[in-house]
């Protein structure tokens, strides 16, 4: 997989100031762009609260899904990690030091052995059911950890080496959730709705239905985003990682219920952005779910016809098709041919 320079003519893993601002833009008929400070320091655009409000521009405030790409944000030297930065964060603790949050904001991007990785802060008051292998099942993390990590992957410890990732950042001794990929995340892609926030990583290198005849198990195809007769000289880097934050209290047969939607939408994106396949082998998805308020009723439904299940399946659907329609080009450019979709 190759990296390409930021627009300040910085290599991947260039050092950079801890203040360093994020752009990034709607490409909505407005084509807003906007930017903010990767310090936590301030509520960043498309931060959900407990309440269900967002923080998002005006463009955002209907009922439409939105999402923002190609966001891209200097990185720490490499080695260097903890001086990362970690923008994303509680805006509830921002202000009152409470470890009881009130928001969950957009990821900051942080260095680990020279590659990037997202990490969202949450603080207390989340629970999760992911597919993560890091934190995976029913938890109640304070953090988020999306890491890319190089073609062909190989080591066989990848719980480890998350914790060794988590560590310079001061979260290993804290409940997270942790995923791997070898797509690129900072070009993460987002959606929104509803007080819904969806945020995505997508590398389609082996597009996989997910019920391969017997014996055809480990032999899917490279991507179909690469015209017949390309060559790489890359291994094809996959993984669709997905979160998704829910602001309200969402039961267990609920949560389960809005993982299999979020999964539900991301093959409904898969198939309207031009790809024959369920997924890759290596998925992962993650759903956040506010915590109960003592006395609270919790949701009992997630489907997609459900109030909270539908605003995740939309949210989750924009973020997917931007991701897959993105993979694509930046897949056709790297392999050198002038295919598009």
């Amino acid at each position: 997989m190759t990296q390409t320079p930021d627009s300040a003519g910085n290599a991947p893993g260039a050092a950079a100031s801890a203040a360093a601002a994020v752009e990034y833009a709607d490409p909505g008929p407005a084509d807003h762009r906007r930017s903010g400070p990767l310090d936590g320091t301030g509520p960043a655009p498309g931060a959900i609260t407990h309440d269900g409000g967002a923080v998002a521009p005006a463009a955002e405030a209907s009922a439409a899904p939105t999402r923002a790409r190609g966001r891209h944000a200097r990185l720490p030297a490499p080695g260097n990690a903890d001086t990362g930065v970690l923008g994303a964060g509680i805006a509830g603790e921002a202000l009152s030091g409470s470890p009881d949050p009130s928001a969950v904001l957009g990821p900051a991007v942080i260095a680990h052995e020279g590659w990037p990785a997202l990490v969202w802060r949450l603080g207390g008051g989340w629970r999760a059911l992911s597919s993560a292998i890091l934190g995976g099942g029913l938890a109640a993390p304070e953090w988020v950890l999306n890491a890319q990590v190089r073609p062909g992957y190989s080591r066989m410890d990848p719980v480890a080496h998350l914790h060794e990732i988590a560590a310079p950042l001061g979260l290993a001794e804290r409940p997270g959730v942790g995923m791997m990929t070898a797509a690129l995340v900072e070009a993460y892609t987002e959606g929104h709705d509803g007080g819904v926030s969806a945020w995505v990583t997508t590398g389609i290198g082996v597009p996989t239905w997910a019920a391969a005849p017997v014996g055809t198990e480990h032999g899917d195809t490279p991507t179909q985003a690469v015209p017949s007769g390309a060559v790489s000289a890359y291994p094809a880097p996959g993984t669709i990682n997905i979160l998704v934050a829910v602001p309200a209290p969402l039961g267990d047969a609920a949560l389960v219920n809005a993982v299999a939607t979020a999964t539900e939408a991301k093959v409904q994106a898969l198939f309207e952005a031009g790809y024959a396949c369920t997924g890759t082998p290596s998925d992962a998805v993650c759903v956040l779910a506010r915590e109960p308020r003592p006395g609270e009723a919790v949701e009992l439904f997630g489907g997609p016809r459900s109030v909270w299940g539908a605003r995740l399946a939309r949210a989750v659907h924009t973020a997917v098709v931007a991701g897959a329609r993105d993979d694509r080009v930046r897949r056709s450019a790297r392999e050198g041919s002038s295919w598009s979709p």
